[in-house]
């Protein structure tokens, strides 16, 4: 084992602070990678902070990895030392159930290994995620990123960008259909970008006047504010896909509402509480709700590999590891546009 600096926190209570993460030693198809930028998810604050229970403590957070490969084990074959690579949510599963031999690999029936918060698949030992300044992880598990793309921004593909990627291609999101996204935060700037680069007209659908400017600039066509009634009623029937990422409570009826027939509403947000569903919303219409949870390794190689071509990336505000916890209380409130990303160098010293 290795020790290498790393923010964690480490109780519920506590801010992040300096920490020494432990590292395996290689194993033959294991990836070190020197960690250049991590991505500051909201879910790295849930859990940080506990607020989803079952926190394992210490907890060193981040699960939208980009580094270099540092070196590699004897049967490694897709990464050498010097490629870009990134690690996203999940470094493990059992690789033999139903869901991973579909490359669901979220879905693992055995429970997958979790970049942080969670064990390698012994059950025992606990992973450690990429505020730090090295990872090691299997290279089933580690993601080839294209040179092309900036590594700041790459970064939040790995949980932003597979998360509203993957909807969108399961609904076959094409030229000519009309996409509703809601909420324009770290998730939603990125399918509105997605959206945009597949063909798609993009209505911003948002509760603010003050994010029009933005989702246009981001590949929005059109701007609907939520907060007026109104705009349910002059959209209704409207939108073959809604991508719906706010976490905040809100009625889904209404949104469904917007479909057309056979139009479909996905969920990617979490709001805290249980959303009262009429049927008739879904009835209506044939109209379906459907939820999607990040998205398997090829899926988020095929992602990563798409963002290239259409040079994709997020949009960043990169900060030192020693403004860690300032920046979670910005996320908490909104400030940022619209992801924060961590310069591991700043943890270097």
């Amino acid at each position: 084992m290795a020790k290498v600096p790393a923010y964690a926190a480490v109780s519920a209570k506590a801010p992040l602070a300096p920490y020494e993460a432990e590292r395996r030693e290689p194993k033959e198809h294991d990836v070190v990678i020197d960690v250049l930028f991590c991505g500051v998810c909201h879910s790295d604050i849930h859990q940080a902070r506990d607020e989803w229970g079952g926190g394992l403590f210490p907890m060193v957070p981040g699960h939208e990895v980009i580094g270099r490969v540092a070196r590699t084990g004897a049967e490694v074959k897709k990464l050498k030392p010097g490629d870009m690579a990134g690690v996203g949510c999940m470094v493990d599963s059992c690789r033999e159930c139903g869901p991973c031999s579909e490359s669901l690999e979220q879905f693992c029936e055995k429970g997958c290994a979790w970049t942080y918060n969670s064990t390698e698949m012994d059950r025992k030992t606990p992973t450690f995620g990429g505020y730090s300044t090295q990872i090691v992880a299997d290279e089933r598990f580690v993601l080839k990123v294209p040179e092309n793309l900036d590594p700041a921004g790459a970064a939040p593909l790995l949980c932003a960008g597979i998360t509203t990627y993957s909807p969108l291609r399961q609904f076959n999101c094409k030229k000519g259909d009309r996409v509703g996204v809601v909420g324009l935060g770290g998730l939603g700037h990125m399918a509105v970008k997605l959206a945009s680069s597949m063909g798609a007209e993009v209505t911003m659908l948002s509760t603010s006047r003050g994010k029009e400017a933005d989702a246009k600039r981001l590949g929005a066509a059109k701007f609907a504010l939520t907060s007026d009634e109104a705009t349910f009623e002059k959209l209704a029937g409207y939108f073959n896909i809604i991508i719906d990422t706010v976490s905040a409570p809100h009625d889904y009826n209404k949104y469904l509402g917007l479909l057309k027939v056979k139009g479909t509403m996905v969920v990617v947000g979490v709001p805290p509480e249980a959303v009262p569903l009429h049927a008739h919303s879904l009835i209506g219409g044939n109209r379906r709700l459907s939820g999607s949870l990040i998205g398997g390794i090829k899926e988020t190689q095929e992602m990563l590999d798409y963002c290239s071509k259409h040079n994709i990336v997020s949009d960043v505000e990169v900060i030192p590891i020693q403004k860690i916890n300032e920046a979670y209380e910005r996320v908490v409130k909104g400030d940022v546009r619209y992801r924060f990303v961590i310069d591991i160098a700043s943890l270097r010293g």
